[in-house]
C-alpha cells in the first residue's frame, strides 16, 4: 500500500477544523461584508386617540400595541401573551373591541382609538372603573385595562341587540345576565381569578346609562 502514513491524532484535528469552519461559515461571511438584512423606512399612521388627533411614526410591522405604548407612551393598555389569547391588550377602535396585539398600527389609517386612558381619570372614573373598585373587581390589576375596554364594549353590544352564543331570544332585547357576561368577556382571562367580582362590577355598571 502506498500513501502518506496518516494517524489516529491528525484525523482528529483535522475533524475538529472543518467542525470550526462548518460552524463559523454564516459568521465568516457576514464578516467580510455581506449585506446585512434590509431597513424598513418608517411609516406614519394618522390616527384619532382618546379624542385627539394623534401620529405614530413606526417601522410599519409595528402592532397597535407597540404603537401605543411605545411611541405614544399609553402604557395603560398591557402587553400579556401578545399572542391574542389574554385580552389584556383589548383596545376600542371605532368602537369595537380589538386585541391591538394582534393588528398593524398601519392598518388603521384614520380610525378612532379608545384606551383605558380615554374611559375616565381619577377625578371623574368611568362607571365601569367605579363599578370594578367597589366591586372588588381586581386583584394584581394587569388584566384590569382590558377587562373594562372589554366590559364597555359589550354593554354597548347588548344595547344594539347583538346576540352571543347563549342569547335565547335572538330577534329581543338583550339582558345582561351572568350568563351573557361571561360568555362575552371569555376572551379575557383573569389570572388571579376575580371573575365573580368582574361580572358583578359589569352587571352594576350595564345598568347606568355610560
Amino acid at each position: 500500500m502506498t500513501g502518506r502514513h496518516v494517524d489516529r491524532r491528525t484525523v482528529l484535528v483535522s475533524s475538529a477544523a472543518l467542525g470550526m469552519v462548518a460552524a463559523a461559515g454564516p459568521t465568516a461571511v457576514l464578516a467580510q461584508g455581506s449585506p446585512a438584512a434590509p431597513r424598513h423606512p418608517p411609516a406614519t399612521t394618522r390616527l384619532t386617540v382618546n379624542g385627539r388627533p394623534a401620529t405614530l411614526t413606526a417601522d410599519a410591522r409595528t402592532t397597535l400595541l407597540d404603537g401605543l405604548r411605545e411611541h405614544l407612551g399609553l402604557t395603560g393598555t398591557k402587553k400579556g401573551c401578545d399572542q391574542g389569547q389574554c385580552g389584556a391588550c383589548t383596545i376600542l377602535v371605532n368602537g369595537r373591541r380589538v386585541n391591538s396585539c394582534l393588528t398593524l398600527a398601519v392598518m388603521h389609517e384614520g380610525d378612532a382609538v379608545t384606551t383605558i386612558e380615554g374611559m375616565g381619570t381619577a377625578d371623574a372614573l368611568h362607571p365601569l372603573q367605579r363599578a370594578f373598585i367597589e366591586r372588588d373587581g381586581f386583584q394584581c390589576g394587569y388584566c384590569t385595562p382590558g377587562q373594562i375596554m372589554s366590559a364597555a364594549a359589550i354593554i354597548e353590544e347588548a344595547r344594539r341587540g347583538a346576540p352571543s352564543h347563549v342569547t335565547a331570544d335572538l330577534a329581543g332585547k338583550v339582558e345582561l345576565t351572568d350568563a351573557e357576561i361571561r360568555e362575552r368577556m371569555s376572551g379575557n382571562i383573569c389570572r388571579c381569578a376575580a371573575y365573580p367580582n368582574i361580572v358583578a362590577a359589569i352587571r352594576d355598571a350595564a345598568g347606568e346609562r355610560i
